[in-house]
């Protein structure tokens, strides 16, 4: 385990600040060693597109990943209907 102020993130952090970020958000986020995964749900992502949904996302880690405490996030972006189509792709 690491103690803040390191500059290294964990998965609970990220999860939470994209929950604070986007009120009613559910994010799974999973990895380590600056390489993560996340997929969020979303009702703000209603009407956007996934270039548009995952721009908001990488917004909130904008200082992380220039100081490559982020050095990868994969994000899997849906709204709270899309997530209730088990195996449907987002569009």
């Amino acid at each position: 385990m690491t103690a803040h102020g390191g500059g290294e993130i964990t998965p609970q952090e990220i999860a939470r600040r994209i929950e604070q970020a986007l009120p009613g958000a559910r994010a799974e986020v999973s990895g380590a060693d600056a390489h993560f995964s996340a997929t969020i749900v979303s009702e703000a992502f209603a009407g956007k597109s996934r270039i548009e949904q995952h721009q908001m996302i990488y917004a909130l880690f904008k200082e992380e990943m220039s100081a490559q405490s982020i050095h990868a996030l994969a994000l899997r972006t849906l709204t709270p209907e899309q997530s209730g189509k088990r195996g449907g792709r987002p569009s």
